[in-house]
């Protein structure tokens, strides 16, 4: 049984396929449009969404399925304590596929451990958002006509920011692709994002606290918004929130071709006359993730017909319950009798649920 939890667990050719079936989508809508007929997809959102949890709805509803589920815990049975992996348990016997979304780094693989049906990952705290990574592949593919030997320069908040950790890992298996990091200090990349992707595939990368120096050099922007739910010292969010606002006047400091992303949604980092730009391709960002979605629904029901065991994780480099993870944001530390997993990465132990060292 595949699930996708985390952008690596899609291959380059699988991205390249689910890249094309998108296209073919935009192009043949009416080819697709019965394709999940009497399929249900549950999306279980443990966070608030919008833009995510209706795209999941929409992409199920546009192939002929239909979706059920629920948008708030407190609307579900985890108000009464229910673990994530009976909530897996129990949704399998009404849905054919899951898209959760979970404040706990985790959440998701636990649940794709436990279900007897396919999980995608929706966004798990600051980890990973692999389809919001999918919805920026398209978006780059169909406005710079490759993905290949691109300047992506990634803006604001790269220490929370899962959709930056998810799209540099998908970046860094394509041709010459070079990464400039721009962000205070407190707000950098995380070292296992260094050391798991950028590292390991040589990726030629900057790091930077000035937007208006590295706009010239870019060809793809990624803002992102300075998110005051992960932090838990208030008073550093409100020092660091302002800290990069992406004006008319500073964009036109880039190039003509340059196009400018954002995951959404925005508080005050892209002021609304960038809108109207040309460069602007937010808003086309949100109507790909809907395309990429329907396309990674058809896949993983299309070998969920062949292979019906759970998902399993590769455990050879794995230890069960040797070390404790710390992060107060890891699955591990509320899951009711969850089993600690830690992998050897190149002589450091990291925790499986959430990639932090131990």
């Amino acid at each position: 049984m595949r699930s996708v939890i985390d952008i690596v667990d899609l291959s380059v050719e699988e991205i390249n396929g689910l890249l094309s079936t998108a296209k073919d989508i935009i192009k043949h809508p009416k080819k697709y449009s019965k394709k999940c007929k009497g399929k249900k997809i549950a999306t279980l959102f443990f966070e608030p969404s919008t833009r995510t949890r209706l795209s999941f709805e929409a992409a199920m509803i546009e192939l002929g399925g239909s979706a059920i589920g629920f948008s708030s815990p407190s609307s579900s049975s985890a108000s009464k304590g229910e673990s994530i992996s009976d909530t897996a348990k129990v949704v399998s016997k009404y849905a054919d596929i899951i898209a959760m979304r979970h404040y706990h780094e985790g959440a998701p693989l636990v649940a794709s451990l436990n279900g007897d049906i396919p999980v995608i990952n929706a966004g798990d705290g600051g980890h990973c958002h692999p389809t919001q990574t999918l919805a920026d592949l398209l978006t780059i593919s169909r406005e710079k006509g490759s993905i290949d030997n691109l300047t992506v320069g990634f803006c604001g908040d790269l220490k929370y920011g899962r959709t930056v950790h998810s799209l540099i890992g998908a970046l860094a298996r394509y041709k010459n692709v070079k990464i400039v990091l721009i962000s205070p200090k407190e707000l950098a990349i995380p070292s296992y994002v260094k050391e798991d992707v950028l590292d390991k595939y040589n990726m030629e990368y900057i790091e930077t606290a000035n937007l208006e120096e590295a706009l010239p050099t870019l060809d793809v922007l990624y803002m992102t918004r300075i998110q005051a739910e992960r932090f838990t010292d208030k008073a550093e969010y409100e020092r660091l929130k302002d800290s990069y606002v992406l004006t008319r006047e500073k964009l036109n400091k880039a190039k003509e071709d340059t196009i400018v992303l954002h995951p959404l949604p925005r508080v005050n980092e892209i002021s609304v006359d960038v809108d109207d730009d040309k460069r602007a391709c937010y808003f086309e960002q949100v109507e790909n993730g809907k395309f990429m979605r329907m396309a990674l629904i058809l896949m993983l029901l299309d070998i969920a017909k062949k292979d019906k065991s759970k998902y399993k994780i590769d455990d050879s480099k794995i230890v069960y319950n040797k070390f404790k993870c710390k992060n107060p944001v890891c699955i591990c530390q509320t899951e009711q009798e969850l089993k600690g997993m830690a992998k050897d990465c190149d002589g450091v132990w990291r925790c499986v649920y959430c990639d932090k060292n131990l």
